[in-house]
């Protein structure tokens, strides 16, 4: 009996310390979306710890500034959790093995596990176990500070263009001022180059680092008026509003951004696992009105810049290539909590 207990403390001790390893280099080494358990689960429970001190916000700022903690506070406490799951891993496989009591067993796995060397082994079978849970907990800790410089060198290259789409469309940022600014500048001579072509390959480089550093997301801009998912969102319904409604000649950059930009977005929110039809059709319902879209026409005929006549045509063309991307960029700014942006963040309160 006593050996077929030992037989099964190491089985669940080996099993445990393989599927750790695993979920390591998934999440940190293999250059795609693999969505990981153990990962998932830290950062929901982090995540709900941080709902209870949302609850002491006031303003969105305040809130802004106790969310700016959540990623890196969870990335922290991911090694935290892979090396106690080793520890306990081994803590098994040693007692399996003849080192007792239970005590002796846990005190030899973290002397190894630590490289501290307090506790020493005799047999061969014990210090080979030693030697390989040093090297596992040496390569956790060398996996994650490798992890954290890719994660802030993609975050550097997500908040340039962050940064420019607050100059270019205001804060809280909107497409129609967007297109204002530009006409009033180069009567939208330059969006084709500083807008269609840099955002498209953004999107690009959005949904390989988004998906594959998967605490992306949820870090957030230096500034809290600030937000990738709102920039998304405003690029996108400039480059729609130009493709439908304005009386421009046909862009083929303004719609390779808008495709661009729904398959990164439809990636991103396959990854969390967010609700969407990955084939809409043209007339499906998005959660901009046709009164809002009147509005913005309003706005953009006031400052001089000339609408198609066919207002009817016009809305449809829009809806067309907003129902694209519509529910994944509502998802995603509520995912991580968007500060105000219209058409994008402020549809929270129209989906609950």
């Amino acid at each position: 009996m006593r050996t077929l207990v030992a037989v099964a403390a190491f089985v669940a001790g080996a099993g445990l310390v393989v599927t750790i390893f695993l979920s390591a280099i998934t999440t940190v080494v293999v250059p795609r979306g693999v969505p990981v358990r153990l990962t998932r689960a830290v950062f929901t429970t982090t995540r709900q710890l941080f709902r209870v001190r949302e609850r002491f916000a006031h303003t969105y700022e305040q809130q802004d500034r106790s969310l700016a903690l959540y990623a890196p506070f969870s990335l922290v406490c991911l090694p935290v959790v892979w090396l106690a799951a080793v520890l306990l891993g081994y803590t098994a496989i040693f007692w399996s093995l003849g080192t007792h009591p239970l005590r002796q067993a846990f005190i030899t796995s973290g002397s190894s596990l630590l490289t501290l060397g307090f506790a020493a082994v005799d047999d061969l079978p014990s210090t080979v176990l030693a030697f390989s849970e040093a090297v596992i907990g040496l390569i956790l800790l060398a996996l994650l500070i490798t992890y954290l410089p890719s994660m802030y060198a993609a975050f550097a290259r997500r908040e340039a263009l962050v940064a420019m789409n607050a100059i270019q469309a205001g804060t809280p940022p909107s497409a129609v001022e967007m297109l204002e600014r530009f006409h009033a500048l180069s009567d939208l001579g330059d969006l084709e180059v500083e807008v269609w072509r840099p955002w498209a390959a953004w999107f690009v480089d959005l949904a390989e680092s988004h998906t594959s550093l998967a605490a992306l997301p949820f870090f957030r801009s230096p500034d809290h008026r600030r937000s990738w998912v709102t920039a998304a969102g405003v690029v996108l319904d400039a480059a729609a509003l130009a493709s439908s409604t304005l009386e421009l000649r046909r862009s083929p950059p303004a719609e390779l951004c808008i495709r661009a930009g729904f398959l990164s977005l439809r990636d991103i929110a396959d990854f969390y696992a967010i609700a969407h039809d990955p084939d809409p059709a043209p007339d499906d319902p998005i959660s901009i009105s046709r009164a809002e879209f009147d509005e913005a026409c309003a706005h953009l005929t006031a400052a001089g810049i000339v609408v198609r006549p066919d207002a009817d045509q016009a809305w449809r063309d829009f809806a067309g290539w907003r129902v694209n991307y519509d529910r994944v960029l509502v998802g995603l700014a509520d995912l991580v909590v968007a500060p105000p942006g219209a058409w994008s963040s402020d549809r929270r309160s129209a989906r609950q």
